[in-house]
């Protein structure tokens, strides 16, 4: 399969500007309430789900370090678990910020490369290009639809336009 893997990066971007506008609103829903924006964090959809934290650090963890094995770079590390909201906000900038390092050369005939990955339960080599559209894009959109799942659970008025805040 061969696609263009540098969109990929565009792509992530505009998921972590979204991510960051569903957290701010979700911020100001809870300070109307009462509650920290540190709070949130810790929302479920249900009690035996990750919380909106763990939503949070898949979607800037992947975005970052699947762009960067795309690219043949250095992996950045994950992120760290404790991180409050204030912490959160920068760790979306700073992937933001990685992202714009990456050149479309970086990326140019890397579709094909094989990569292994360990992903617990097996450890499957596959093409760069089917990770990052298959397995990586996936996860990353499920765990921003999971965030903003999280937060219209909670009464945060957001909607399907705010799914696009980071641009079409």
């Amino acid at each position: 399969m061969n696609v263009c893997l540098f969109t990929f990066v565009d792509l992530y971007s505009k998921g972590l500007s979204t991510l960051a506008h569903i957290l701010d609103q979700g911020a100001a829903f809870a300070a109307a309430k009462g509650a920290s924006a540190d709070d949130i964090l810790e929302w479920r959809l249900v009690d035996d789900m990750n919380p909106l934290r763990f939503q949070a650090f898949v979607v800037i963890n992947f975005s970052k370090q699947w762009s960067a094995r795309a690219a043949g770079v250095e992996v950045p590390a994950d992120i760290p678990s404790d991180l409050n909201f204030a912490g959160v906000k920068a760790a979306v900038a700073e992937a933001q910020s990685f992202l714009k390092t990456l050149k479309a050369e970086q990326f140019a005939g890397r579709d094909a490369v094989l990569h292994k990955a360990n992903l617990g339960v097996m450890e499957p080599e596959l093409p760069l290009g089917q990770w990052l559209t298959g397995f990586a894009t996936t996860n990353f959109y499920f765990h921003l639809s999971t965030a903003y799942a999280i937060l219209r659970a909670k009464g945060v008025q957001i909607g399907k336009r705010d799914l696009f805040a980071g641009g079409l």
